[in-house]
């Protein structure tokens, strides 16, 4: 039988597809960011939705820049992660403190991380919503994936510190081109 599950938990239930880490850049400022609140709204362009809180340096470096990485860590980079998720950037280098590499993008001001194996150069596209719920459009302008990955161990936000890690892959016959 099932129990009553708290509403405040509900988001653990529902977390998406793998945790990102979003980089933004502003001027001389920079941060990182994990993400797990995000959506894919379209194929051709790619369109991603995503929340961003106020409370985030990141958001403030998004809303000056209009343009962000979404960088795809794998397994290996948990603990940076979990650090990026528990400072402030406005205070600190999360790059420096958690040793991550970056290196320029081609198309947007954020920088790519190094060790992730897929990133994602994106533009804001939309923000009628990031007033009412912090919620910003996204065009993917860019992207790029490290070929010596072929079954990236990704990491799945559960909530609280909890985290799944994406394991064995399967193929099924598929009618999508």
């Amino acid at each position: 039988m099932k129990k009553c599950f708290p509403l405040s938990k509900v988001y653990s239930l529902l977390e998406p597809g793998p945790l990102l880490l979003l980089t933004t850049a502003h001027c001389d400022a920079s941060d990182v960011m994990p993400m797990t609140w995000y959506s894919l709204l379209g194929f051709e362009p790619p369109l991603v939705a995503c929340v961003v809180s106020a409370g985030n340096h990141s958001q403030k470096l998004l809303r000056a820049s209009k343009t962000c990485v979404l960088n795809i860590p794998t397994v290996e980079l948990a603990k940076q992660v979990v650090g990026c998720g528990n400072c402030s950037g406005a205070g600190i280098d999360k790059f420096a403190r958690f040793g991550l590499s970056r290196s320029a993008a081609e198309q947007v001001a954020a920088p790519l991380l190094d060790d992730c194996y897929a990133s994602l150069e994106c533009r804001v596209v939309d923000t009628r919503l990031v007033r009412r719920y912090e919620q910003f459009v996204l065009e993917v302008v860019a992207a790029w994936v490290d070929p010596k990955v072929k079954d990236p161990r990704t990491l799945h936000h559960r909530g609280y510190g909890k985290f799944m890690v994406a394991g064995e892959s399967i193929k099924l016959r598929s009618g999508m081109r």
